[in-house]
C-alpha cells in the first residue's frame, strides 16, 4: 500500500515539475512603472506565464531564474494607442479599400499591426477602419487565438457617418454604385440598427463622426452631422449593451454635444475652447487629440484634394490649439496618447509623446497618458497600462532615457507583450 501510495506521490511530483511556469526576472536599469511618477533604480520584474507576479529590488534574484539583462535600460509599460486605423494607407485611402478583398486588407493589416507591436505598440484601440466587412476584427481574433503576434486589439468596426459625411465617398458620380469604407446611416432607426450590426460583428467600441473631417473630400469639419436625436440614440443603444462610444468631433458645437450626450472620448476636439473644457471636467470625458497625424501629413507631399485640405488646416489651426490643449493639461481633462495612425510607422507614431510634451506635459505625464491613462480609458487598468503584480507583461525597453528625451521612445529596443519576447536587445 505504500508503495503505491509512494508512486502516485512520485507521479504528482512529476507533473507538478513538468507544470511548474517558468520564472523570468527582467534586470532594469530604470524603471518606469506609470502607476505614479517615481522611478526605481536597479529594480527587478518577476515574470511567470503572461503575468507579472513580482516587482522589486534584486533580492528577488533567484537561482533557476531565466534572467534578461536590461540594467544598461529604460525599462516601462508597453505603450497603447487610443486612436489608429491599421488598414488605411496610401494618400488615395478613401478607395483603396475597393482595391483588394476583405481577406487581403487583413493580411496587410495584420502586416501594419506586427510592426506597430515591434515598435512598443502592445495595445491599440482601432477608431473605425476601412474595409467593407469587418477586417480588422479578423487579425484582433487570430491574434488572440495564438496564430499570430500581434498588439492587443479593441475598437469600432467602422466610423458611422451620415451621407455625404466624412465617411462617403463625396467625389464620385451619382450614377456608381460604391461602397464606402465608413458606415453610412440618416435618421435614429438606422442608427440603432447600425449599433446593433457593429456589436454583433465584434465591435467593443462605437465609432461615431460627428462632424465633418479634415480627411476626406466634400464635407466641412465645422459642421455638425448628426442630429440630437440620432445621437441620442446611438449611446443609449450602445450603452444596454456596455459598449462605449468615442465621438470624432471638430467643431466646438459637435464637441458639446458628444460630450453631453454620452461620449467616453471625444476623437481630435480641434476647436475645443475654454466652455468645452469645463464640459470636459464635469462629464469626466477623455480627450484623444491625434496631433501626430498633422506633423506626419505636414512632412508629407499631399497628393490629393482631402489632404491638401489636412495640410491646410494644420497651418490655419494648429497654433491656436496648441494654446488651448495648454489650458486643458492645466486644467486635469484626462488627454489620452492617439496618433491617428493611418500608414505611417509605429515608431514615428510614438511622436504622439513628443506632441504632448510641447504643448506642456512632462515626459512622464505623457507616459502616462499612453499607458495608464489610456488603460482606464479602454476599461482595461485591472490588467495592462501599469507595471504591477498581476497585471499582463506588457513591457517594453529604451535604451536612453526618455525622461531625459521623450522621442526616445520612438526607438524602442526591448518588448514585451504577456510574457512573451517580440524584439530582444540581442
Amino acid at each position: 500500500m505504500n508503495r503505491i501510495r509512494l508512486s502516485f506521490v512520485f507521479i504528482f511530483l512529476c507533473f507538478s515539475i513538468a507544470w511548474a511556469q517558468e520564472t523570468t526576472a527582467l534586470i532594469c536599469g530604470n524603471l518606469i512603472t506609470a502607476k505614479d511618477t517615481q522611478v526605481q533604480a536597479d529594480a527587478v520584474i518577476l515574470v511567470e506565464g503572461d503575468r507579472i507576479i513580482e516587482v522589486g529590488t534584486m533580492d528577488l534574484l533567484k537561482p533557476g531564474y531565466t534572467v534578461i539583462d536590461l540594467s544598461e535600460y529604460t525599462v516601462l509599460p508597453g505603450m497603447i494607442d487610443a486612436h489608429t486605423h491599421p488598414l488605411i494607407y496610401g494618400s488615395e485611402y478613401q478607395t483603396n479599400h475597393l482595391k483588394g478583398s476583405s481577406a487581403f486588407n487583413a493580411l496587410r493589416g495584420l502586416k501594419t499591426v506586427q510592426e506597430w507591436l515591434e515598435a512598443g505598440w502592445t495595445t491599440i484601440r482601432i477608431a473605425g477602419d476601412a474595409d467593407t466587412k469587418y477586417a480588422h476584427f479578423e487579425i484582433r481574433n487570430a491574434i488572440n487565438a495564438g496564430l499570430f503576434k500581434g498588439p492587443r486589439i479593441f475598437g469600432a468596426g467602422h466610423y458611422i457617418s451620415v451621407t455625404g459625411g466624412g465617411g462617403d465617398i463625396n467625389y464620385i458620380s451619382n450614377e456608381q454604385s460604391v461602397i464606402p469604407d465608413g458606415l453610412i446611416v440618416d435618421g435614429k432607426d438606422e442608427m440603432r440598427k447600425a449599433i446593433r450590426q457593429e456589436i454583433k460583428n465584434g465591435s467593443d467600441w462605437i465609432k461615431l463622426l460627428v462632424t465633418g473631417a479634415f480627411m476626406s473630400t466634400g464635407d466641412n469639419p465645422r459642421n455638425v452631422h448628426f442630429s440630437d436625436e440620432e445621437l441620442k440614440t446611438a449611446v443609449e443603444e450602445a450603452g444596454q449593451r456596455d459598449v462605449p462610444v468615442m465621438m470624432h468631433a471638430h467643431a466646438k458645437e459637435g464637441i458639446v454635444k458628444a460630450i453631453k450626450f454620452g461620449a467616453r472620448s471625444i476623437e481630435h476636439g480641434t476647436f475645443l475652447d475654454a466652455e468645452t473644457i469645463d464640459l470636459f471636467l464635469e462629464y469626466d470625458t477623455y480627450l484623444v487629440p491625434t496631433l501626430t497625424v498633422g506633423t506626419y501629413f505636414r512632412l508629407k507631399d499631399p497628393g490629393n484634394v482631402a489632404l491638401t485640405k489636412t495640410q491646410r488646416s494644420q497651418k490655419e489651426f494648429r497654433e491656436a490649439r496648441m494654446k488651448v490643449l495648454v489650458e486643458a493639461h492645466k486644467r486635469g481633462v484626462k488627454l489620452g496618447i492617439g496618433s491617428d495612425n493611418v500608414g505611417f510607422p509605429g515608431s514615428f507614431a510614438a511622436n504622439e509623446f513628443h506632441e504632448f510634451v510641447k504643448f506642456g506635459m512632462t515626459p512622464m505625464e505623457a507616459i502616462i497618458a499612453g499607458t495608464k491613462v489610456n488603460a482606464e480609458l479602454l476599461k482595461m487598468d485591472d490588467s495592462i497600462g501599469t507595471i504591477e503584480v498581476g497585471k499582463y507583461a506588457d513591457i517594453i525597453a529604451t535604451k536612453k532615457n526618455p525622461l531625459e528625451d521623450i522621442t526616445e521612445l520612438q526607438r524602442v529596443q526591448f518588448v514585451m507583450k504577456g510574457g512573451e519576447i517580440i524584439k530582444s536587445t540581442e
